[in-house]
């Protein structure tokens, strides 16, 4: 409750206070001010009225109204328990308090998946509301990638980098933040070596987009076919090359990946990882195939943001040919394309319709790592963030089932990750962020989605 007299500008100051506070107490701050037939003599009151909760302002009136107005949202309380929890001040904090002179007020936490929010969850938790602010973060995240790069080169005095380069949206990122960081180091692109590297499943697009890509940015460009190599391997262990099942596919992934670790032994250079944030968490990277590489500049990037990045980049490019092309990789389908094309030579396997839609997916990830909710919880937002959409609440659930399950199966797998700049709130490095054994149990995690 406030009573605080209002002057031209204060307004946006106490929004500012309001949100300021949240943030630094890790709580929901709900500000009353007094209105309309409360001034007296020289002052007037706007009757402003601000719900916050940990730095986000969730709901506010509109100020110098001579009606009545109710704000009303939610806060979520288990958001900033969760945040609490893993702060430090917080948890220090607690050790010195004495108990006894706390008052505790127990609340129900269950979820209720009928409660009609009022409050606005973005099913793209990752990505800005606005074009602009899109822009701003695409070209802070490139930015962050383009430095750690730069300060990992300085640091080793590699001169050379090599990057396998498939067509599809992360070697094409990981390119544009190799060219990004020769530029600014004032080094030759031409030190920047892409390797492309045909397999069973290599589609007649990708394969171009790759070579123009190369070509137009002007770097080393490298072919290596990998189909008589895999077939010979197939031949040495006793493998049907006609049996496109697992082995099959990661023997591919890591030949790809041990002729990239030996061109860079040839020409003392690093190999750039290619893997994002979003495939760390699903755990779709081959073991010691494209999951290895020795500095990693997406492994905090989540895919839905990647998208982002490349259209912003290909904007701000002046040459229309690398316009194309980038236009081109963002419309291409996800897929590691491992298993042969179609006969008319379009991609068979899409990883989305394998492991489900990144953007639901991100959405999961998320809540997950920055929200610290259950599944439960997760499930009620993403109904009510995706509501009307092509996603009903049956298909929510099938590929949050198939999340939690990955998520918690596949963590052995972090658990070994290589170096890579954080770009964001949420990552899944095992040297800070993401504490996690390797053979947690996903039992309750999957018991409460077949619940749901």
């Amino acid at each position: 409750l406030s009573a605080d007299t209002s002057l031209a500008g204060k307004n946006d100051y106490l929004r500012t206070l309001v949100c300021t506070q949240s943030a630094r107490n890790l709580s929901g701050y709900v500000y009353a001010g007094a209105g309309f037939g409360e001034s007296s003599t020289d002052h007037v009151f706007s009757g402003l009225a601000l719900v916050a909760e940990n730095g986000t302002m969730l709901s506010e009136n509109q100020p110098y109204s001579m009606e009545s107005q109710l704000v009303m949202t939610e806060i979520d309380v288990q958001h900033i328990r969760s945040k609490r929890r893993t702060n430090k001040i917080f948890s220090d904090t607690a050790k010195i308090l004495d108990s006894t002179n706390c008052m505790r007020t127990d609340t129900d936490m269950m979820v209720n998946h009928n409660l009609d929010l009022s409050r606005v969850y973005s099913p793209h938790p990752f990505i800005p509301n606005t074009k602009e602010a899109i822009d701003k973060r695409s070209e802070e995240v490139y930015n962050i990638q383009t430095l750690g790069l730069a300060k990992r080169l300085k640091h080793t005095g590699c001169k050379t980098v090599v990057i396998g380069i498939s067509g599809g949206l992360d070697s094409t990122l990981a390119l544009l933040v190799a060219v990004g960081t020769y530029d600014r180091l004032g080094l030759s692109r031409k030190n920047i070596i892409g390797v492309t590297m045909p397999g069973f499943g290599t589609t007649d697009r990708t394969y171009t987009n790759a070579l123009s890509m190369m070509r137009q940015l002007g770097i080393t460009m490298r072919e290596v076919n990998i189909k008589e190599t895999c077939l010979q391997h197939f031949k040495d262990i006793g493998h049907n090359p006609d049996k496109h099942d697992v082995t099959y596919e990661n023997s591919q992934a890591r030949e790809r990946t041990q002729i990239l670790m030996d061109i860079a032994n040839q020409v003392n250079g690093m190999v750039i990882g290619t893997g994002d944030l979003s495939e760390l968490a699903l755990g779709w990277a081959t073991y010691n195939g494209d999951h290895m590489s020795m500095y990693s500049v997406n492994g905090s990037v989540p895919k839905t943001l990647i998208r982002h990045i490349v259209a912003w980049y290909a904007q701000v490019q002046e040459s229309s040919a690398i316009k194309e092309v980038l236009k081109d990789v963002i419309n291409t389908p996800i897929s590691p394309e491992l298993i042969p094309a179609h006969e008319n030579g379009d991609i068979k396997q899409k990883t989305e319709d394998l492991v489900g839609p990144y953007e639901l997916h991100d959405f999961f990830l998320y809540h997950t790592l920055c929200s610290g909710f259950r599944p439960s919880k997760i499930y009620m937002l993403a109904c009510h963030a995706f509501k009307g959409s092509k996603y009903n609440n049956e298909i929510i659930k099938k590929w949050l089932l198939i999340f939690c399950r990955r998520f918690f199966n596949q963590q052995f797998k972090r658990s070994c990750l290589p170096d890579g700049p954080k770009v964001g709130t949420c990552s899944l490095s095992p040297r800070g962020d993401w504490h996690m054994p390797s053979d947690a149990s996903s039992a309750s995690w999957i018991k409460e989605c077949e619940n749901l």
